[in-house]
């Protein structure tokens, strides 16, 4: 059964949206301390918003700093944590990819989370080599990004044929104008993008498989439902296959 996801309370599918990434990001964490000089681990999390990972993060006693362009976001991150009872260990700072290092510290951090940022940077290339400059030696990237696949078997779901089709053929992975996402990735674009900076991958994991096709309430519906949905994405996860058509995508490595 996949761990329960962070910021989220009841059965709801937005469980289903996070839990695989949560249970992979606390299983590295509990190791990374574990081995670590510390068992308190410094953290940094890249376009963390609000703090959907920082706060549950911090709540396991480590201590975190979140970079988002956004200052709205920034100050749902500071009530939030202040909320969770973990300000004094959650801080955020201003700042995007680009400029990472102009308030992030170089070769400072433990773990850095690099969650939905990859599609919306000018140059995927240069967000993965600031994340990874960000790392301590042996330290983990935890890297999110929307898949490809995923994206265009919704949009065919939907009956949004053209769009699906201009997705595929995208170099973006991007159907348009109108399309909310400027990039998305395969599981081959998104591996070469963190082998290239030298880091050996530990993990891929496909995420929102199923979770984002299931209509809406319908795991709600049925006793036992939800957990058989997050079950189900669990156990398709490590999957190839399945991977090639999750909403988003999921990677573990680790700087040599």
């Amino acid at each position: 059964m996949a761990a329960p996801a962070p910021g989220q309370k009841g059965s709801t599918r937005a469980q289903a949206r996070t839990a695989v990434v949560w249970q992979v990001l606390k299983e590295a964490l509990d190791r990374r301390a574990k081995e670590g000089p510390s068992e308190v681990l410094d953290v940094l999390d890249t376009g963390g918003g609000t703090g959907n990972f920082a706060v549950p993060v911090a709540a396991l006693g480590h201590r975190v700093t979140v970079v988002d362009p956004s200052p709205n976001a920034l100050f749902g991150l500071q009530r939030r944590a202040a909320e969770a009872g973990v300000a004094d260990r959650v801080r955020g700072v201003q700042g995007d990819a680009h400029g990472l290092f102009e308030v992030a510290e170089r070769g400072g951090y433990d773990v850095v989370l690099c969650h939905g940022v990859l599609e919306y940077v000018d140059d995927p290339a240069e967000g993965v080599r600031n994340a990874v400059a960000a790392l301590r030696p042996a330290g983990i990237l935890s890297v999110l990004a929307a898949g490809l696949g995923g994206a265009v078997l919704a949009r065919a779901l939907s009956g949004h044929f053209t769009a699906a089709r201009r997705a595929l053929a995208s170099p973006e992975g991007s159907w348009g104008g109108s399309d909310p996402v400027p990039r998305r990735f395969t599981p081959e674009q998104l591996t070469a993008l963190v082998t290239a900076e030298g880091l050996r991958i530990d993990a891929v994991h496909g995420v929102r498989i199923f979770a984002d096709l299931v209509p809406g309430g319908l795991a709600d519906q049925e006793p036992g439902a939800l957990e058989a949905l997050l079950e189900l994405e669990q156990a398709a996860a490590e999957s190839p296959a399945f991977q090639a058509v999750a909403g988003q995508l999921h990677l573990l490595a680790t700087r040599r």
